[in-house]
């Protein structure tokens, strides 16, 4: 495993880290799962500052502050629903790691972490979304910006699909 990279079941509303990655919804107006989670933790100030964003289109992100989370900005981003791989998904997905990425660099973001986006109730497949994420940390440890990045998942089953395509990919 590439040393930067980290693969952990946590709760990603509980990292100390500069940013934590929300998959939200196009509205970035709260959700469930990981999106209403960080909600929850980060405060109504995120639901207010949201609300000034004209929401996001899928595959792109936007940053608000972090405000009661232990993470000084929570990075927005909208992944695909998984429509049998024939809707440019994997494209899409791809774009919301390097759309978070690019924005984490603007924003002098060192650690960042990241939950299984598209996973849930979008239902992409684990695995196939986990090689698509490595892939991209992958290429943004190499480049020297980041001092860490963590992929926090809350099930076994993502846990399992990260571990195992970072097998795959040799991390």
């Amino acid at each position: 495993m590439n040393s930067l990279i980290e693969i952990l079941p946590t709760d990603i509303t509980t990292l100390k880290v500069d940013a934590i990655v929300n998959a939200a919804n196009t509205s970035l107006l709260g959700g469930g799962g990981v999106d209403g989670a960080i909600h929850r933790a980060a405060g109504p100030e995120l639901l207010a500052e949201c609300r000034t964003l004209n929401g996001c289109e899928t595959g792109n992100a936007k940053i608000t502050k972090g405000y009661r989370l232990p993470a000084k900005v929570v990075i927005h981003t909208v992944g695909p629903i998984w429509h049998g791989g024939t809707r440019g998904e994997s494209g899409l997905l791809r774009n919301c790691y390097l759309s978070s990425f690019r924005l984490a660099r603007l924003n002098d973001v060192k650690s960042i972490a990241f939950p299984a986006i598209s996973c849930g109730v979008y239902g992409y497949p684990p695995l196939k979304a986990a090689c698509i994420a490595l892939s991209v940390a992958r290429d943004e440890a190499t480049e020297g910006h980041f001092d860490r990045i963590v992929f926090a998942l809350f099930t076994a089953e993502t846990l399992k699909a990260y571990r195992d395509a970072a097998a795959e990919l040799n991390l």
